[in-house]
Formats: C-alpha cells, structure tokens, sequence
C-alpha cells in the first residue's frame, strides 16, 4: 500500500491531489494512517502502532483500516 508521490498531506489531515485539484480532510487518526503509508508501513505495522496508541480492538480497526484504503484507493491517493 504507498500514497502516490504527488499526493500533498499537513499533519492536520488536510489532503490535496493536485493530478486532480480534489482536496479532502480526515480526523487525526486518518492522517496518522497517511503518514504511517507515507512511511511505507505495512498493514500490520499500521495496524500496531493504532492499536497500541488508541483503545481500540485490533479486529475492528483492520476493518475499519480495509474501509479507509478504499476510500483512499477510490479517490486515487493510493497507488
């Protein structure tokens, strides 16, 4: 999973595809996941580092996780 190169990120989970012009926000574990993918962390790297940080169950977060990279994916963050 890698964001593409030209993808513009703040640490505040602003978003902008300039291929595109589309710009997008995201709450701060959202951008912690873009950086974490900007770092070329793998799903299960991202999975630790969010489950070991926030309460959250790991099961439902790889759920969660799936769902953002779609989202992701579909409005070509990803490669």
């Amino acid at each position: 999973m890698k964001i593409r190169k030209n993808i513009a990120t703040s640490d505040e989970g602003f978003i902008f595809n300039p291929a595109t012009g589309d710009s997008f926000s995201t709450n701060p574990i959202g951008a912690e996941i873009i950086a974490l993918l900007k770092d070329d962390k793998s799903t299960d790297e991202i999975i630790a580092a969010i489950c070991e940080k926030y309460y959250v169950e790991e099961v439902q977060f790889e759920k969660d996780l799936d769902d953002f990279v779609a989202q992701l994916k579909e409005s070509s963050i990803m490669e």
